[in-house]
């Protein structure tokens, strides 16, 4: 009789054969050949788990994947990739990260790992609260994937719902923080402090180098700002703001900031030091806390220039440090500096109301080299999510929640000083008390006796930050902490609550707000469930997402966001960590993090990960920095050259200006090869100052370029490093390796590649993985011990940047298993071959390798229907018409479409977007043939909104039926645009980027 342990060996053996034959299997045949066999065999066994999630991920299997291969003429995956893939850069072994789990798998796994999670009441602060999340808002916004996979709103007619609740939360930055413009988010408090920074430096022409940093600022803020200003040589000042001598540095002063209220809690008025600051030249930026605006004097109202924050605490978890939305609003005369995305009001081709990104060519990726910015993933889903909280509470209820707060934490003020503490900002307050306790680690390790976690300013001084979930039991308990000896405390809850009276005030009279705020009846008429709950669904229907359609963006990668991956980021185990928790309270995210890490260090061949970087622009940031400061240890500062080819992410240049770098531009051939003569003249002509090169690899402009690995071997050979992109790494999964191509540093765009939601404009994370020689300045946090043993300062301003999203792209990749992922790779690029190999008899394909094959993306040229009248934007726009988002239009070349289908999407929805192209090929001849005006057509008119087709009047050369219905399908299955072209030039003229009342509307 077989042991028990032996039974279950063999039920293991058996499930993994199971697991193995459930999907299409990669059978290793030698060092260079990997087959892909893509019928699914029968089930050898009746009890290994049916969940397996390749086969759900992958969206094309059987038949259909051998017709893809008949397409285009080769017999098998082997043979595809043999003619798309340089031999000489394959991975000689598959990928050694474990087998695929299945989907309950998985989530029992991850909930034993959560587990080890503690999750105490945090009262830190510095910048990150509780709150609590209306399950309104919980359920139909951040676990909706008709709010969390929407792209960017660069098609605006097909996003005009979160493009008006992004606008509304500008309007509540705008209203709160007393200042006329606002964007629609940006990374985190941190990092929006850095970009607050260089607009000052801006605004002194260049030439004012000194930046004055207020002494009670967040540590975390601070360390952000030191290390994006090394960059610049802007020379960064910590003060006492209050008593700083600012007509002294009159000439070279650039910016202040101040924390209002401060870090240790004060409420401080700055208006006559605000006038000091202005007088000397200098611009004045306010870090603030929303919630404490709807009490305090607005930043505007006392002469701030520039506010900024994290709007957390307004219904988004902490999550472990995010992602959260920052908030930044500005001065009128700042808005063409201002960083990120602002949300504009404009009009579309028939007059109505319609609304779009505004001011689009300050990014990073238009202005290249020579941005100050390169905020390229902003927060958009947590930025919704804020903006509902306001709406769903208006103002009346933000103010009653931040009384409530006001007056607890008034409350246990009176309880700490009648055991006998001195609180150092007594009647100067708004949720934050710093107590002088003598000895801080006794009492952190009492509260923590009590599960709760305190702040520790420094050795003598804690801090206690309170906010809306805080309860009258928990006042209490917090007291109980502050009692001195056995006596139990004579305080209660009913004794210390006739201190209050109605009118309380808790920091400096003239600090009261008295100007109103959010009055728009946006915020005035949602505060039921059930209005709330229709307002939600009325703009997810205007919201063209991957739950209607594939969304072909080139370089974007829209891939499927499993159900399973996003189930555990709202356990409270991962959402209810305070991202300072001490690290014993933390060891299931760390455990996680650590196995993400592994997991990326084998898919890249790299030694060493950073988490930190929370957008992929911030990853090209961070691994340029780790390679100057490698440069720099080595005593070559002089080297601060980077070399960009012409085919590199659009992002690169502005990412290498952010660094220090000076960027030199290398040509590519007509094939889209790099011009490897001009890479060695002009790496020779700078190898005394070459820093880095920076590949983006398979290229943008969707090929994998042979000479990719010489690229390399010529920048090392003339002492410079490699940065290879990874704005493409999902076409190099299982195939190759940065690492074997011969990159020293990549970042990885987990929002991409591993699966994370583009949540409509962000969240995102790009991480980097570098080589054991750079890993020592990976980036290092003030507050928590992480990074290289030589870390250069803080990316970002939580330690693992927004590391609540992080278990989708971990799950992702347990899910997938090694052979998964590389099956992923393999019909990425057979995706995107089979459609280029079917439009390619209506369109001309661009950059295509010798033997006619592009990667995982392609170039669709439309150059040629120009002198016609028809361009990629009226392309772009017809295809709303038929269902469909815009592939990336007039990127990286003018007037062409680039098409990227991803894995998850099945051949019939290929085939549907084909369909589409093809007819619309269709229209284009009838324009070229004469029998369409160039002017006046169904391309250049497109999209037609409801609206304009059931209008009386229809005076066009072509049926409202070929407008709206061009294909039998849309009978079945319409998305209707919201509006028809949107007036992109009227907008700009006539910027508007907060709620308009009825009557800027009419007008």
């Amino acid at each position: 009789m077989l042991s028990r342990i032996a039974i279950r060996s063999t039920i293991s053996r058996t499930i993994q054969q199971q697991q193995r034959l459930a999907v299409p299997r990669i059978v290793v045949r030698s060092t260079q050949s990997i087959r892909f066999q893509h019928t699914i065999k029968p089930s050898v066994s009746k009890i290994a788990p049916l969940d397996t999630f390749p086969r759900r991920h992958i969206g094309s299997h059987g038949k259909d994947v051998a017709e893809m291969l008949k397409q285009l003429g080769v017999k098998d995956i082997d043979e595809m990739l043999t003619r798309t893939i340089p031999s000489a850069i394959r991975s000689p072994k598959p990928l050694a990260v474990g087998e695929g789990m299945s989907e309950s798998q998985l989530l029992k796994r991850l909930k034993s790992i959560a587990s080890k999670n503690k999750i105490y009441r945090s009262y830190i602060g510095q910048g990150y609260t509780d709150t609590i999340v209306p399950n309104v808002i919980l359920r139909n916004i951040l676990e909706n994937p008709a709010w969390y996979t929407q792209y960017t709103p660069y098609q605006p007619e097909i996003a005009q719902g979160r493009l008006e609740s992004l606008l509304n939360y500008q309007t509540l930055v705008s209203d709160l923080t007393g200042l006329p413009i606002a964007n629609a988010s940006l990374l985190d408090e941190g990092t929006a402090a850095a970009e607050a920074m260089l607009m000052c430096w801006q605004a002194g022409r260049r030439k004012r180098n000194l930046f004055v940093v207020d002494e009670n600022c967040h540590p975390q803020t601070i360390a952000c700002l030191k290390t994006r200003a090394e960059s610049f040589n802007i020379e960064i000042v910590i003060a006492d703001t209050l008593h700083y001598n600012f007509d002294e540095n009159k000439n070279k002063l650039c910016g202040v900031l101040l924390q209002y209220p401060d870090t240790r809690g004060s409420v401080k008025d700055y208006e006559i030091l605000t006038k000091n600051i202005h007088a000397a030249g200098g611009q004045v930026v306010v870090a603030t806390d929303l919630m404490a605006l709807t009490l305090l004097k607005s930043p505007g109202e006392f002469g701030a220039d520039i506010a900024l924050g994290n709007s957390q605490r307004f219904g988004v978890p902490m999550g472990f440090g995010g992602p959260h939305a920052a908030f930044f609003a500005c001065k009128d005369e700042h808005k063409r500096r201002m960083p990120g995305r602002i949300i504009g009001v404009s009009k579309d081709a028939d007059g109505n109301p319609a609304y779009r990104l505004a001011l689009q060519t300050r990014e990073q990726h238009i202005r290249r080299e020579k941005a100050t910015s390169n905020i390229c993933t902003a927060q958009a889903l947590l930025a919704n999510m804020s903006a509902m909280y306001a709406i769903y509470h208006g103002p009346e209820g933000l103010k009653a929640i931040a009384q409530r707060i006001n007056n607890l934490t008034s409350i246990l003020a009176k309880g700490i000083r009648e055991s006998g503490y001195v609180i150092e900002n007594d009647d100067n307050f708004f949720d934050t008390l710093s107590i002088k306790v003598g000895h801080s680690s006794a009492i952190l390790q009492k509260a923590a006796a009590a599960g709760i976690n305190l702040r520790a300013i420094d050795n003598n001084t804690v801090s206690i930050t309170l906010d809306e979930a805080v309860t009258q039991d928990e006042i209490v308990r917090l007291l109980q902490v502050f009692q001195k000896g056995d006596t139990a405390t004579a305080m209660t809850i009913e004794k210390l609550s006739t201190i209050l009276n109605t009118q309380t005030v808790t920091f400096p009279h003239q600090l009261q707000r008295t100007s109103p705020y959010l009055q728009h009846p946006v915020f005035n008429s949602y505060h039921s469930e059930t209005e709330m709950l229709r307002y939600i669904h009325h703009l997810e229907s205007k919201d063209l997402s991957l739950v209607h359609s594939m969304i072909a963006l080139g370089s974007c990668t829209m891939k499927l966001n499993a159900t399973t991956e996003m189930i555990p980021i709202t356990w409270p185990e991962f959402s209810n960590i305070h991202p300072f928790a001490p690290v014993e309270q933390t060891e299931g995210y760390l455990a996680m993090l650590d196995e993400l890490a592994d997991d990326l260090k084998e898919i890249t061949g790299f030694k060493g990960v950073s988490l930190q970087p929370n957008s992929g622009a911030q990853g090209e940031y961070a691994g340029l920095r780790v390679i100057r400061a490698y440069h720099q240890a080595r005593g070559e500062s002089e080297r601060n050259v980077c070399l960009i080819p012409i085919s590199a992410h659009g992002t690169n240049p502005a990412s290498a200006a952010m660094s220090g770098m000076d960027v030199v531009i290398v040509q590519c051939d007509n094939k889209g090869n790099l011009d490897m003569e001009d890479l060695k003249a002009k790496a020779e002509k700078h190898k005394d100052r070459l820093a880095a090169i920076m590949i983006t690899y398979p290229s943008t402009f969707g090929i994998f370029e042979h000479g990719v690995s010489e690229a390399c071997n010529i920048v090392h050979e003339n002492g410079g490093l490699v940065y290879l992109d990874g704005a493409n790494l999902n076409a190099q999964i299982g195939l190759t390796k940065p690492a074997e191509i011969g990159a020293d540093v990549c970042h990885m765009n987990l929002h991409k590649t591993f699966c994370i939601p583009h949540g409509g404009g962000g969240p995102g994370m790009g991480p980097i993985a570098c080589t054991k020689e750079l890993e020592p300045y990976l980036p290092g946090h003030p507050v928590v011990a992480c990074g290289g043993q030589n870390a250069i300062g803080p990316i970002s301003a939580a330690p693992y940047g927004s590391a609540s999203i992080l278990p989708i792209s971990w799950a992702y990749i347990k899910m997938m298993g090694g052979d998964g992922l590389t099956q992923s790779t393999q019909l990425a690029i057979l995706n995107a071959n089979y459609m280029a190999s079917r439009l390619r008899n209506h369109y001309e394909i661009l950059y295509t390798n010798n033997n006619g094959m592009c990667g995982h993306e392609f170039i669709v040229d439309i150059r040629p229907f120009v002198e016609y009248g028809i361009e990629a934007i009226d392309v772009a726009k017809r295809l709303q018409d038929y269902g469909f988002h815009s592939p990336t239009m007039s990127w990286p070349v003018t007037n062409t479409l680039m098409i990227e289908p991803t894995e998850s999407e099945s051949k019939p929805e290929l085939d549907r977007f084909c369909d589409a192209m093809i007819s619309i090929r269709n229209e284009i001849q009838q324009v070229i043939d004469g029998k369409l005006p160039k002017r006046d057509n169904m391309l250049n008119r497109a999209p037609h909104s409801i609206k304009t087709l059931m209008a009386d009047k229809w005076d066009r050369p072509y049926s409202r039926q070929v407008a709206a219905f061009p294909m039998p399908y849309l009978r079945e299955k319409k998305f209707w645009p919201s509006v028809s072209r949107v007036d992109d030039a009227y907008g700009d003229r006539n910027l508007m980027c907060t709620c308009p009342s009825p009557e800027e509307y009419v007008n």
